[in-house]
């Protein structure tokens, strides 16, 4: 049961002399602390982890005096209180922690955590984390821990989690005399403790965000840290209700509305979510820093494929296997349904300019619309395939294995792991992507991870890639494929060791915790929206942006009228004189005039550059992008010295590619990117992806053409 002490002190607001007890002239143990200068440390862990009986060592073995709970060491006085009644439920205890910390404001907290079973003890670690007060931790009874021939790299966890971490035997007291030089330390000197939180995942952290603004819009709230009353609420609204001073209302419709809107996406509570990402950063840190013994036969079968996926020789190579399957899957199955839509687009744009009069309107229509937004959407079966590939994945927990296999390459750049996850959310969408950079707590290392995310190939990229796969090097289309996804990764990794070497973001390292979320069972409910939150945004593109592109391309491509012929003489249209403009600067790299169009269009969306494509490529009497394939294939230089000549080439074509990964990111990217970062970043990607972009299709082309 849970003292009257404790109800009562997590119930007021913190002590400034205006408590009970003050008032009544007895004084509260944080105005007595203040007054004759004592450090007073709150002692905390589960029932299991002994912190009383360490305590009792710590009675024993330092300087006694006469006050009871107040020990003297190197002429330090330190008052310690126990919380003696904890539960085996970390957020009861937790609870009864941060009622004590909002009342008396210790100067730290010492929480004492069981060697044996260290897993579940951090769990209240976590929770103590989320408070942001100074923490130390006391791996208690360690010996028992290297007695089973295991080990833990403690400076390296305490360094990832946040706080200063020290072994202890409560039984022999040793450690203690460390323990309190530790202790010392961390309150005056700051040693060993830095801010961190639990890393909960986009969708909580936003949810925690809004909570959190509307908390703080109420002045006498601002007492409290705002992210754990956030969070608690989110976990346990009915019992945190001590906390809203009056304001139940507002706050609660709030809480309401994102624990339903959280409920609705993932199929479980906010407490089952926010208590996996909890197990995930606990999991993940002693992945890191726990060291096994050999003998491995008590382990379960997925801790042995934990073991697996996440070694630090086989865990990448298993990576590249497991894209190159996701990859060969999505050719292999995506053929089907994008023949039946390039049978359909086929179909209906010769139905049209059968039952249409021949003109300027029957041509926008068949071979601007139909056309242009025919050869994108014929890739979406592909998206769709792609996406529930990746989201099963990262709803079983691989894509965190990823990142955690990643972590160690990102090190050797001076960053880490959780700049990985935005990377991998940028292989979907860029602008989400930079969005996911913002849980990163450090700024340089922020911005430098949303300088690194227009690197990654977004779904906007594949149909592009999709076509010039098809077309020019169909016997090894995966290979291709995931070379492009590696590529962009290789030159954001190389960017931003440039970058951590340059003035501005060079820093001291510092270590962050890779989650490992437990592995779950994907549910189709949660695949599906994450397939159709990316299959909405690719049709809307279609719809708004693909469409006006194809009705404007169409247009420059059809006038003048006298010169083109009614768009048959291309060579004399506008779109070709916007193209011829661009030779002097792109002929170097292989481009001829439709192709720097296609650049071009590819500006404010890249899944353009296919619509583009398929106007300027288009053939009636084949279907669909086999058809655009097969003229791409067929397409000669008409004039000029290369007359005759293939305009494109296995190596003209894979410049292009490279130069569609690399070039100028998206308009919503840029706004993005302007907005988190600040106009002066967002400038500095715009002209250094360009600078790249034609730099390296240039070396492509000079060196294999």
């Amino acid at each position: 049961m849970q003292s009257n002490f404790f109800k009562m002190t997590e119930l007021n607001f913190l002590c400034s002399g205006q408590c009970e007890k003050c008032r009544s002239g007895l004084s509260c143990i944080r105005m007595a602390n203040l007054r004759e200068r004592r450090l007073l440390v709150l002692v905390v862990g589960m029932p299991d982890s002994r912190h009383t009986a360490l305590l009792g060592q710590i009675y024993k073995n330092a300087g006694l005096t006469d006050e009871p709970d107040v020990v003297i060491h190197n002429g330090q006085a330190i008052r310690f209180v126990d919380i003696q009644d904890t539960d085996d439920d970390p957020h009861v205890t937790a609870r009864r922690v941060a009622g004590f910390v909002k009342n008396h404001k210790p100067d730290l907290i010492l929480n004492v955590v069981d060697s044996m079973n260290l897993e579940e003890s951090l769990h209240l670690t976590a929770h103590l984390i989320d408070m942001h007060s100074r923490l130390v931790v006391a791996l208690n009874n360690y010996d028992d821990l290297l007695a089973t021939d295991h080990s833990v790299d403690y400076e390296q966890l305490g360094n990832m989690m946040g706080f200063k971490a020290t072994p202890t035997d409560s039984s022999s007291g040793k450690g203690v005399s460390e323990l309190l030089n530790v202790i010392i330390g961390a309150i005056v000197k700051n040693e060993g403790v830095k801010h961190t939180h639990v890393p909960y995942g986009q969708d909580l952290e936003r949810s925690i965000r809004k909570i959190e603004e509307v908390v703080l819009s109420f002045p006498d709230m601002r007492d409290y840290d705002k992210r754990y009353v956030a969070i608690r609420l989110l976990q346990d609204f009915e019992n945190c209700r001590d906390l809203l001073n009056g304001h139940d209302k507002e706050i609660e419709a709030a809480v309401t509305n994102e624990v339903r809107s959280l409920k609705r996406e993932f199929h479980a509570s906010p407490a089952e979510l926010l208590s996996s990402a909890s197990h995930g950063f606990v999991h993940g840190a002693l992945q890191e820093t726990l060291r096994h013994s050999k003998d491995d036969s008590d382990h379960t079968f997925l801790q042995k494929l934990d073991a697996l996926l996440t070694n630090r020789w086989l865990g990448l190579p298993l990576l590249l296997v497991v894209l190159f399957l996701v990859f060969e899957a999505t050719f292999t199955l995506g053929a089907y349904p994008q023949a039946w839509i390039d049978s359909g687009v086929d179909i209906a744009a010769n139905w049209l300019r059968s039952v249409m009069p021949h003109g300027w309107l029957s041509s926008m229509i068949t071979d601007g619309i139909v056309m242009g937004v025919g050869a994108v959407l014929a890739f979406l079966p592909n998206i769709i395939i792609l996406f529930f590939f990746l989201s099963m994945l990262e709803d079983s927990g691989y894509m965190s294995r990823a990142a955690f296999v990643m972590d160690k390459i990102m090190h050797v750049i001076g960053l880490h792991g959780r700049s990985f996850i935005p990377m991998l959310i940028g292989f979907g969408c860029n602008v989400p992507a930079i969005l996911a950079a913002k849980s990163i707590d450090n700024k340089k290392d922020r911005t430098l991870t949303m300088l690194m995310i227009p690197f990654m190939s977004c779904s906007a990229r594949l149909p592009v890639y999709m076509l010039f796969v098809a077309a020019f090097f169909a016997k090894y289309k995966s290979l291709v494929m995931i070379s492009m996804y590696v590529i962009g990764i290789i030159f954001a990794i190389l960017f931003a060791f440039i970058m951590k070497r340059t003035k501005y973001f060079k820093q001291s390292e510092n270590d962050y915790v890779s989650e490992l979320p437990p592995f779950r069972k994907p549910t189709l409910r949660n695949t599906g929206a994450h397939i159709w939150e990316r299959t909405s945004d690719y049709l809307k593109k279609i719809s708004t942006v693909i469409l006006a592109a194809s009705v404007i391309i169409w247009a420059l491509e059809y006038f003048p009228i006298g010169k083109t012929n009614n768009g048959a003489n291309k060579e004399e249209s506008y779109l070709a004189m916007i193209g011829r403009s661009m030779e002097p600067v792109m002929s170097p790299l292989g481009f001829d005039w439709k192709m720097n169009v296609c650049i071009l269009t590819g500006l404010p969306a890249k899944e353009a550059i296919v619509s583009t494509m398929g106007i300027l490529y288009h053939v009636d009497d084949e279907e669909g992008t086999t058809a655009l394939a097969k003229a791409m294939r067929d397409e000669v230089y008409t004039s000029g010295p290369r007359m005759g000549q293939h305009v494109f080439t296995p190596a003209v074509s894979w410049a292009f590619m490279l130069f569609v990964l690399l070039y100028f990111p998206c308009i919503a990217t840029i706004a993005t990117l302007r907005r988190e970062a600040g106009g002066k970043w967002a400038l500095f990607t715009v002209l250094n992806s360009l600078v790249l972009a034609w730099c390296v299709a240039f070396g492509v082309y000079q060196i294999f053409g």
